[in-house]
């Protein structure tokens, strides 16, 4: 049937709103400021409109989604 929409792998809240979640981070930056760093990850989405990347807070971005950083703990270096 033409309009029907495969349900497999989305994500939909209990208002029927689609609910975009972060599927991987794709690199890791820090931004410079005069007295501060802030590190900033590249994140892919699962859109509805088809890939889409952000750039998000680590920190702030850890707190939400910590499954995300449960593979990298390892890998992951700091940077001065």
């Amino acid at each position: 049937d033409p309009l029907t929409v495969p349900l497999d792998g989305l994500c939909i809240d209990d208002q029927l709103y689609f609910v975009e979640e972060p599927v991987e981070i794709m690199d890791r930056e820090v931004k410079r400021l005069k007295r501060s760093r802030i590190p900033i990850i590249k994140v892919r989405w699962n859109s509805k409109r088809g890939p889409e990347f952000t750039w998000e807070r680590e920190d702030q971005f850890k707190q939400k989604y910590p499954h995300l950083f449960t593979n990298r703990a390892s890998s992951s270096t700091t940077r001065s």
